[in-house]
Order: structure tokens, then C-alpha cells, then sequence
């Protein structure tokens, strides 16, 4: 049992090793192409994967500015905004993100990046808007 134990943490220790280095690299690329959009998807993500939530905000934020009509690039702002307390600024991205057509209700409900968000009070207007727009398209 003891073995076992050993190992999982070796191999969880690899992974966030494996992922700082990931990131290192990804910092590198960004730094010299401010801009380069997929960039900066894939170093948000391992921001928040790693648990640097501040940075991967401040990621999400840049590619709100490249990419304003996106509708994920708001959703993952939203995500970040939620996992920093910033409640009332995740509330008006989720209402962008929706507003520009993200649709996967079944995510929004459980994704673990946005529950901080649903136990607040501000979400029944999430929820009230996921209802007008599921009975558009009825």
C-alpha cells in the first residue's frame, strides 16, 4: 500500500513539474508574440490547471481584448472571475459570452471553475437568462 501511495505522488509531482515547464516555455512564445492567440489559450488553462489564478486571469483578460466577439474567450474570463471572487465582473462575462452565443448549458451548470459563482446570488441572473434562451429554441 505504502508502494502505491509513493508513486502517485512521484507521478503528481511529474505532472506539475511537466506543467511548470509547459508553462516556462508558453511565457517564452507569449513574450515575444504578445498576440499569438493560441498561445495564450493553452498558458490561461495551465495557469488555472496549476492553480495561479491571478495570472491566468490577467491571460483572459489579453484575450478578451484580441478576441471581444468570441464567445468561449468570455466564458473562460468568467471562469478566471469566479475563481478570483470577482463575482459581479463574472456575471457580466457569462452574460457576454451568452449574448455572443455560448451554449452549453450542461457545462456552465457543473464546470468546477464557475461554483464559487453559482452559490452566489448573483447567478439567478445567469440562471434567468439560460432560461430565456432555452425557451427561444424551444
Amino acid at each position: 500500500m505504502q508502494q502505491k501511495s509513493s508513486s502517485r505522488k512521484k507521478a503528481a509531482t511529474q505532472k506539475q513539474r511537466d506543467l511548470d515547464i509547459e508553462i516556462d516555455f508558453l511565457e517564452g512564445i507569449v513574450k515575444r508574440d504578445p498576440q499569438y492567440v493560441e498561445a495564450l489559450q493553452v498558458l490561461g488553462d495551465d495557469y488555472t490547471r496549476r492553480g495561479k489564478y491571478v495570472a491566468g486571469l490577467k491571460v483572459d483578460e489579453q484575450l478578451a481584448q484580441l478576441r471581444p466577439e468570441d464567445s468561449l474567450v468570455h466564458y473562460n474570463l468568467a471562469c478566471s472571475y469566479s475563481l478570483t471572487d470577482q463575482f459581479q465582473q463574472a456575471v457580466a462575462a457569462l452574460e457576454k459570452a451568452l449574448g455572443l452565443g455560448y451554449r452549453d448549458f450542461k457545462w456552465l451548470s457543473k464546470d468546477p471553475d464557475l461554483e464559487k459563482l453559482r452559490e452566489h446570488p448573483l447567478y439567478e441572473r445567469i440562471q434567468a437568462k439560460v432560461r430565456r434562451l432555452r425557451s427561444k429554441s424551444l
